[in-house]
């Protein structure tokens, strides 16, 4: 089907039926979306009544104030006012409405990354099944591609499944999606730990696996906290993750191992990056 005639349904549908919940006329339609899209009407009728009031950081409203003044500066829109009023007869009417749009376009952006900021920062308690899970996710996905170098990846990473491992405490043994939550963990895992391996290997510096060590410590402590909750098959699940943790734990003492003695590091790797080498 074609993307641009699915997303214009998709949107009239879910006009409809945010109309008929707040008292409009009911279509009487059925749609396949609509199981989809009832989640995020509940959402629009909460966020009616109940506006959200985000506070933005004011490390983001500066640096977003500065990006904004260096823009304006840029495209000519800050002029100073002798400049303006001298040679306001000579700018053709054009030059003007182009000033205003841009004008216009830097306070739509404006508006739009406070707003979204705020979003962002409404979800950072979502949980699966969540309506903002997935912004919460996307924010991630976000900082990701923002992140300057394969460390501050590795990091990320590792912070992000911390925050798999503080969702999967939230839904505890009684709601579906445990085991879900516990295997993006540990994706997660794997993906920062190979990350700062990596990079500790190429370096031969340790100083990588720091990071890895923290880790570790706090996860296996908040890791082995669930093994008393929820059914057994969820602590079995658990159990798995605290194996990996043991691995990781294995795989960086030998990398330390290996850098300390000078040997260089084996040509092989697995899910957790490089494969130690064997000192003499």
């Amino acid at each position: 089907m074609d993307d641009t005639l699915f997303s214009r349904r998709r949107a009239e549908r879910f006009a409809q039926l945010l109309d008929e919940a707040n008292g409009g006329r009911r279509h009487h339609v059925r749609s396949r979306l609509d199981d989809q899209l009832t989640p995020l009407v509940g959402l629009g009728r909460q966020l009616r009544a109940d506006p959200l009031k985000p506070e933005v950081d004011p490390e983001f409203r500066t640096g977003l104030r500065a990006m904004l003044v260096a823009t304006a500066e840029r495209e000519g829109i800050s002029a100073p006012a002798e400049k303006v009023s001298t040679n306001r007869a000579l700018l053709p009417a054009v030059s003007a409405r182009r000033a205003r749009a841009r004008g216009a376009i830097l306070v739509g952006i404006a508006a739009g990354a406070i707003a979204v900021s705020g979003i962002s920062a409404a979800s950072e308690n979502a949980v699966p099944g969540d309506a903002l899970y997935g912004m919460k996710r996307s924010t991630e996905r976000a900082q990701l591609a923002l992140a300057n170098s394969e460390i501050s990846r590795g990091q990320l990473f590792l912070d992000f499944a911390r925050t798999r491992l503080a969702e999967a405490s939230a839904l505890g043994g009684s709601r579906s999606g445990y085991r879900a939550v516990l295997d993006d963990m540990d994706a997660d895992t794997r993906q920062g730990v190979r990350l700062l391996t990596e990079t500790a290997a190429q370096r031969s510096d340790p100083a990588a696996l720091d990071a890895v060590d923290t880790f570790l410590v706090r996860q296996r402590r908040a890791l082995n906290a669930l093994l008393d909750n929820g059914s057994r098959a969820h602590r079995e699940r658990t159990a798995q993750s605290l194996l990996l943790l043991a691995s990781v734990t294995e795989r960086a003492e030998a990398l330390r191992t290996t850098i300390a003695c000078g040997q260089p590091v084996g040509t092989g790797s697995d899910s957790l990056g490089p494969l130690p080498g064997t000192c003499d």
